[in-house]
């Protein structure tokens, strides 16, 4: 195929561009205001949570609170997470996570959930239905603490909100925080001391402020994502949502807000029916579950449960809450590619104690593990090459007349026993393999602020004086003069010649991580030294390959 590096080429220029897409996303989101965030934490006065929040409105006539409660923020520090919680309704407000950083070397805690130039980022629960405190016209509950600190000395912290309505109903919210855990269980005791029944309905709900799709370059997948009994993973997107507002019903299931590395969750109990609805209220995304309606007899106690998680896409931490979580860590459609090699690049990293060895130990075994294709690849090629004067004879002698070209050509192929497609196939075999490469360090959390050595400080940021994508071209050059030039074009051969330049081009003027192209430049590497290895081995049969 005299085609093939082209379209070799060509295939890489396009996956380096979706590649970097993707990891543009992370650097190119607006700066976090921390000063704004402080202001609010230091006054007390987080931005009020609007009534229109709650997804369904009430239901008859709701009496108001018996008492009014002073409106405050808890503050809650575990080993992972400082969180902030609104004693109006109860909601997340704020999460910061304690272990990430927010930029590379910043003492700055990675900023979650929260407000930010003008945006907001929180989560969201609820009792609405017949008698929720959730559902009332006057507004949301105003909850009631006995602290307004708690810090996790041990292995659990509970985090309990009160609130009692007009008639003596008493409503429980608890957060339970664990050690070295990014989920939250959140537990709900309705205590109904009256001669009345009650009814209520648990909703829990995540809300951010829809972001405006920017150019191809910058704008990347920032969205919803949710999970059916029938469907495992589906996103939905902020057009999606201003478009039609989702409604589904399903048992069990989850919602989840993705973001580059990082994803928050809602899991709801798996053994009850949910809806799954999404809304786009005031310039803000909303997608949330409610469960079915829960009746609570008089003088008697109902408990209902939900699971929030907000922290890393770590699949197994997103697994073990629910068993189609991980997919959030989204590897494309290459995902029974990508997972089993991101278990094997956590497995050479235990070994060797460093991402970017683990990163050039993944690539020497996938390759030497691909070198019969490699192998088969090269060799097409080169008997190619060796055919051209054939093949250039024949284009003489039939001139125009392509069928009786076309008969000689094969009739060639035949007798020298060369396969034309033998340099595409195994190609076309190891590019799923290397695009979820590709996916496993694009998306990753492990590798986000990962050390290698000297200058590179962080693989998921740009190489800072270029010389991986210098030395990349200079690698991308070399292989081109290694290999057979099977292509006779003169148009064809000027552009297989400045490939090259084009590419390290490209390398300088988008940032790509330094992990992705420490994995090309590796991989090039060893590919020239298969290619010497494989034309030496022709070359003492006796064939002229280059």
């Amino acid at each position: 195929m005299e085609s093939q590096r082209t379209f070799l080429f060509i295939g890489l220029l396009l996956v380096s561009y979706l590649l970097f897409q993707e990891w543009n996303n992370d650097y190119n989101q607006p700066k976090i205001d921390t000063s704004a965030t402080t202001q609010v934490t230091t006054q007390n006065t987080p931005s009020a949570t609007s009534q229109n929040d709650v997804p369904v409105s009430s239901q008859g006539d709701v009496p108001m609170a018996a008492t009014k409660a002073i409106r405050s923020v808890i503050t809650v520090t575990t080993d992972v997470l400082a969180v902030q919680i609104d004693t109006k309704g109860g909601d997340i407000v704020e999460a910061k996570l304690l272990k990430h950083a927010e930029t590379h070397g910043s003492e700055d805690p990675y900023l979650l959930l929260g407000e930010f130039e003008g945006k907001q980022y929180i989560s969201q629960s609820g009792l609405i239905g017949l008698n929720g405190p959730d559902a009332s016209q006057d507004g949301r509950p105003v909850y009631t603490s006995s602290n307004t600190q708690y810090q996790l000395n041990g292995d659990e912290l509970r985090v309990p909100l009160t609130f009692v309505d007009a008639k003596g109903v008493e409503f429980t919210k608890t957060y339970v925080f664990k050690a070295g855990k990014y989920d939250v269980n959140l537990e709900y005791s309705v205590n109904n001391a009256t001669a009345d029944p009650v009814q209520v309905q648990l909703y829990t709900q995540v809300k951010r402020t829809i972001q405006a799709k920017g150019s191809m370059v910058d704008q990347t997948y920032l969205g919803t994502a949710y999970g059916t009994a029938e469907e495992p993973y589906e996103k939905y997107s902020f057009d999606d949502m201003v478009e039609a507002n989702l409604n589904k019903n399903t048992l069990g299931g989850y919602v989840a807000f993705i973001q580059h590395y990082f994803v928050s969750a809602w899991v709801p109990a798996q053994d009850s029916n949910n809806t799954i609805y999404t809304a786009v209220r005031n310039g803000q995304g909303i997608m949330g579950l409610k469960g079915e309606p829960v009746n609570i007899q008089a003088n008697s106690t109902a408990n209902l449960s939900a699971t929030y998680y907000m922290g890393p896409k770590d699949g197994d931490a997103l697994e073990a809450i629910h068993h189609n979580l991980d997919l959030t860590v989204d590897y494309g459609w290459l995902f029974f590619i990508s997972q089993p090699l991101f278990i094997l690049l956590k497995f050479l990293y235990g070994l060797i104690g460093n991402w970017g060895l683990a990163i050039i130990a993944i690539t020497i075994l996938v390759k030497s593990a691909l070198y019969p294709l490699t192998k088969a690849q090269y060799t097409s090629m080169a008997k190619m090459r060796m055919l051209q004067p054939k093949m250039q004879a024949l284009k003489e002698r039939y001139g125009d007349d392509r069928q009786k070209f076309g008969q000689a050509t094969m009739e060639l192929y035949r007798k020298e026993k060369v396969n034309p497609m033998g340099g595409c196939l195994p190609l076309l075999l190891q590019m799923p393999i290397f695009l979820a490469l590709f996916y496993v360090f694009l998306e990753s959390t492990e590798l986000r602020h990962a050390e290698f050595m000297f200058w590179l400080t962080d693989l998921s940021a740009a190489d800072p004086y270029y010389v991986l994508p210098i030395l990349f071209g200079a690698s991308m050059f070399l292989t081109q003069k290694l290999q057979p030039m099977t292509v006779t074009d003169p148009m064809q051969q000027k552009m297989m010649t400045y490939m090259p330049v084009v590419f390290t081009i490209f390398f300088l003027i988008f940032p790509f991580p330094s992990g992705l192209v420490l994995y090309w430049l590796v991989s090039n590497l060893i590919t020239i030294a298969q290619m010497l290895i494989i034309y030496r081995g022709m070359e003492k049969k006796g064939l002229k390959v280059r």
